[in-house]
């Protein structure tokens, strides 16, 4: 018998949710194919069975947490299809001798005596179920005997931790008492009188709220805001449109000239392309910059890479083909990873005016919202009406100061506001 385990996944990919099974008990299934879909904080992946076979087992069912190292199923290498493993010992029991009868007797009463705690077994699992625990969690409240509804999580989500686990032993070492009072404290739900819908969070929506408070928690957040005329900008684009798609096989659009003036921004203010390890600043020298893309099961940071060294062309290619990918569920872990700042585009969504959130380690990011025409006062006194654009610039004061974060935006404005030049510097 054979045991398929959860992978190593990635270095920041300890632990997933199993989303789906890609194959049920009993079936036949060969070296390399996907048996099961695995839910993590970035991307849903698919686990590979190492050996060829018949699934004879699944431990653990769609929805439990498991971490890497976790036995998820079992294949008998020498089964066959339709075959199951309780069927092999039924031919050995014999109908009971004369002489098997009275020993069978006495052996009742224990048969009887182990289903009562079988039946409080599974009771006290299900209960353990509706508990949300990380698996390292689980692990460590079965070495301390700590009941996991007797633990008051730190996690504004309700998931229990490791360390929760162990102040709860701590606790109840010193206060036997306690773990009762929280107990009552945790079992408590609002009810409603009008109907509702309880939906169980998905890990990737946990990880993006627990991402965002924490960068509320730990950043010095401030928004700064400008605001830019886009005349310019959809005048070229107007120009330039059926040349650059007869000559790179895609459109135009937005997104480039805002990632080429972030970029140039970027080299003149480097403080807004670093982050805080410790008590080092971290400036980097690249300029990977995630774009914001909104799916079905929530907000992704796919990155284009170098994107200093790219053409316009290979931007607008670059962020097509990242966007494709992550309504499809198909970016990879290296998609994600790395990024030195973030653009999000509220407007497509029709946003006026937001102060985005930072994407963490990150200590700047630039939202975009949409289009509007608006009279604006035009330098020699006259009134013109305008396509504006509002901008904004979230950044962590810790390390950016005011008045670099404003001079930033305005450069980016600056930019957009003459694109010829951008085009010929870019």
């Amino acid at each position: 018998m054979k045991e398929i385990k959860i992978p190593e996944l990635a270095e920041s990919i300890t632990e997933g949710t199993i989303a789906e099974w890609l194959v049920k008990k009993g079936d036949k299934i060969e070296k390399g194919d996907a048996v099961v879909e695995l839910e993590t904080d970035k991307v849903n992946v698919e686990v590979n069975s190492d050996y060829a076979g018949v699934l004879v087992e699944i431990v653990h069912e769609e929805g439990d947490d498991v971490e890497v190292g976790d036995v998820i199923a079992k294949v008998d290498e020498s089964g066959e299809v339709g075959g199951d493993a309780s069927s092999d010992e039924q031919p050995k029991e014999e109908a009971p001798s004369v002489d098997k009868k009275e020993e069978k007797q006495t052996e009742a009463p224990k048969e009887e005596s182990k289903s009562e705690p079988q039946k409080e077994e599974k009771q006290d699992t299900a209960s353990k179920q509706d508990i949300i625990a990380s698996p390292a969690a689980r692990k460590r409240a079965r070495e301390l005997n700590i009941d996991l509804s007797q633990v008051n999580a730190r996690d504004p989500l309700g998931r229990i931790r490791p360390e929760d686990v162990e102040a709860a032993a701590s606790a109840k070492n010193e206060k036997p008492a306690k773990p009762a009072k929280t107990e009552e404290v945790k079992s408590e739900k609002t009810t409603f009188d009008k109907p509702v819908e309880r939906v169980k969070m998905s890990r990737r929506r946990m990880t993006i709220a627990k991402n965002l408070v924490n960068v509320q928690h730990t950043a010095a957040m401030l928004t700064t805001f400008n605001e830019v005329d886009m005349t310019n900008i959809m005048k070229l684009r107007s120009e330039r449109k059926e040349k650059f798609i007869e000559k790179h096989g895609i459109k135009l659009g937005f997104m480039s000239f805002f990632t080429k003036a972030v970029v140039g921004a970027l080299k003149e203010f480097p403080l807004l392309n670093a982050e805080i390890q410790d008590n080092e600043l971290v400036i980097k020298k690249f300029y990977d910059i995630g774009i914001a893309v909104s799916t079905d099961e929530g907000l992704v940071v796919p990155v284009v890479r170098d994107a200093d060294r790219l053409d316009f062309a290979g931007i607008e290619k670059e962020i097509k083909d990242l966007s494709t990918k992550a309504r499809d569920k198909k970016l990879s872990m290296k998609d994600l990873q790395g990024g030195t700042f973030t653009i999000t585009n509220g407007g497509t969504f029709g946003s006026m005016m937001s102060t985005p959130i930072l994407n963490a380690p990150q200590v700047g990011i630039l939202g975009m919202h949409n289009i509007i025409n608006r009279p604006i006062a035009m330098p020699d006194g006259s009134i013109e009406v305008r396509p504006m654009m509002y901008l904004a610039v979230s950044y962590d004061h810790r390390i950016v100061d005011g008045a670099e974060a404003v001079q930033f935006l305005v450069r980016i404005k600056q930019m957009l506001e003459d694109p010829y030049d951008l085009l010929l510097e870019g």
